[in-house]
């Protein structure tokens, strides 16, 4: 399909149907298409209606291809004329096969069934399919007796708690889906940041909301354990907290942890007490950060309360029996490069963890009236439209809504640096804050992207450009490096999220004197109950995983010499949901 677009530009789509392509794939062949003469800027997605938006958006579609499915490969590029783009497109396949890595020689089984039998001792499965997949992978692992690390996003709710009640009662482990992060007896999976060990343990609700406290604490001079994800919605009343229970009595039995960190956007009143109330069972000192819930008091008996997520990992240091004394990280103090002054005009923010994303409006609240966002906490304030900001906004572009058939952002730095040059182009605009996450299974170097950006922001207009590493200088990406990189793009770098806001705060906003409004959650010692009972897992055995998805977290765990096999995984019967349903049925019956 072709169209032309002024005198001097064409537009072609090309179709591949039943074509599938992991998201790393796409993202690298996007940027070769990207390379080659002639092209002006594409896009390779798969066919869901999301993904047209943010090619409508990007000026690189008019119409959807025709009966085009969700599982089929978009690739459209806007080149000087037809020949360029006839030149490149017939180039894919070349650039296709071209694309390898160190593991091509190794072989890579077709199923779960099959790397099991291939790693006996793998007691973990990495699930990051497409969400329409997902849920039939993890339920395949159950079948193995295996836990689930559940990456994938757009997972239906009825499904996230079958998959948990049934890991519940086989005594296994789901965290997710849409868990970013965990560290299992010293193995990052997902996104997560190279820490060293040491005997404070976290559960958290979402994955950058572990990595900014385990990143902090290892650059207090701390270490971590173990920490369990339980995805975003874990929390929630419809699936009653069950990873979130698993996983605080994993910790409290755990003999290498000794203070427990818990992390979540505020559950409901009945949730949040049902976990104050376990906690509270625990004979360890367990640190809570339900961001957002204003305590009654700091402490009560071995829980201690946080108000933001740098507060979780000092109150957990101070936790920490006979600290040792461990040299800083030199971000914790760095001191800033220019004063902060007051500037006229709006705020934008452009997160890839959604977790930032909603401490970050909790914290402006005290300096600014009204936020928009596409997450946002009253839904009075919701974005109407996503591809276009309004007034103060915070966008969390990690959501489900930028995620479907695309590259998550801490990967994929294209969609954010594009929504960069829009937002500085609007004079309306002073500030614009990033959050630039390090560590296993991130994009390697996101500042040698991010920061040439940022410099052409600055150079257009006077623009101020804030940003906040998470990380630390043991990971791949190495923290000081991508602060040096960013600052000198012109860019005012914090390591700490909260003080960040609270200076983007001061700059853009006045300092109210806003009465918190208190949510008394009582702790009645005549209803304490037994926690829920932990999975039987050791977490201290030596770690084997299969890996089912992103082939990036495979690499990352080879590369931090853990014991990994991956499969070599594709949509079963070509991606047709009535086949699939067919052949589900098949299989559950015999």
């Amino acid at each position: 399909m072709r169209h032309s677009e002024k005198a001097t530009m064409t537009l072609t789509i090309q179709v591949r149907r039943g074509t599938y392509y992991d998201s790393v794939v796409l993202m690298q062949l996007q940027r070769a298409l990207l390379a080659l003469p002639g092209v002006r800027d594409a896009g390779v997605v798969m066919g869901t209606p999301a993904n047209f938006d943010l090619l409508r958006q990007s000026n690189l579609l008019i119409d959807p291809p025709r009966d085009a499915r969700a599982e089929d490969l978009i690739i459209a590029l806007r080149a000087d004329s037809d020949a360029s783009a006839e030149a490149a497109l017939a180039q894919i396949d070349a650039l296709l096969a071209r694309r390898s890595t160190p593991t091509d020689s190794e072989y890579r089984p077709r199923s779960i069934e099959s790397a099991a039998r291939m790693s006996p001792n793998a007691t973990w499965v990495l699930v990051s399919t497409p969400g329409r997949y997902a849920a039939r992978v993890a339920r395949d692992a159950l079948d193995l007796a295996k836990n689930v690390f559940l990456f994938s996003d757009n997972v239906p709710l009825d499904q996230e708690i079958v998959l948990k009640q049934i890991a519940a009662q086989k005594g296994l482990l789901v965290m997710g889906p849409d868990c970013g992060t965990a560290i299992i007896s010293g193995a990052a999976l997902g996104f997560a940041n190279r820490v060293r060990r040491g005997n404070i343990g976290i559960v958290g609700a979402a994955g950058t909301g572990i990595q900014t406290v385990a990143a902090r604490i290892h650059n207090l001079g701390g270490g971590i354990s173990h920490a369990l994800g339980t995805g975003s919605r874990d929390l929630s009343d419809a699936v009653g907290a069950i990873t979130a229970r698993q996983s605080l009595a994993l910790l409290a039995r755990d003999p290498a942890t000794d203070v427990i960190v818990l992390i979540s956007k505020p559950p409901s009143p009945a949730i949040a007490e049902m976990l104050l109330r376990a906690a509270r069972a625990i004979a360890k000192p367990v640190v809570i950060d339900f961001i957002g819930y204003v305590p009654e008091k700091n402490r009560d008996d071995n829980l201690f309360f946080a108000r933001t997520l740098s507060d979780a990992a000092e109150l957990a240091i101070e936790c920490v029996p006979s600290f040792p004394s461990v040299p800083l990280f030199p971000g914790t103090e760095m001191k800033e490069q220019r004063e902060i002054r007051k500037l006229s005009g709006y705020f934008r923010a452009l997160y890839s963890g959604g977790t930032l994303a909603y401490e970050a409006q909790l914290i402006l609240r005290d300096y600014l009236d009204t936020i928009y966002s596409n997450a946002p906490l009253l839904t009075t304030n919701q974005l109407p439209l996503t591809s276009v900001s309004q007034a103060h906004t915070i966008l969390d572009l990690g959501a489900d809504e930028f995620t479907v058939g695309r590259l998550h952002p801490m990967l994929d730095n294209d969609l954010r640096i594009r929504r960069l040059h829009q937002e500085a182009r609007d004079p309306e605009v002073a500030i614009i804050l990033l959050d630039v996450v390090l560590g296993f299974g991130a994009h390697p170097d996101p500042a040698r992207e991010l920061a040439p950006a940022i410099a052409d922001a600055r150079a257009t207009r006077s623009i101020e450009i804030v940003a906040v590493v998470i990380g630390t200088d043991d990971d791949p990406q190495n923290a000081s490096a991508q602060i040096a990189q960013l600052q000198n793009a012109g860019a005012r770098v914090f390591t700490d999220h909260a003080a960040a806001v609270r200076a983007v705060g001061e700059m853009i906003g006045k300092k109210s004197e806003r009465i918190e409004k208190i949510e008394r959650l009582e702790i009645r010692d005549s209803e304490i109950v037994a926690l829920i009972i932990a999975p039987n897992i050791s977490l201290d055995t030596p770690f084997a995983a299969i890996n089912v998805g992103l082939e990036s977290f495979y690499e990352s765990l080879k590369q931090q010499n853990q014991d990994a096999v991956h499969v070599d995984w594709q949509p079963p019967a070509g991606g047709n949901e009535k086949m699939i349903a067919l052949l589900e049925k098949l299989k559950r019956n015999l």
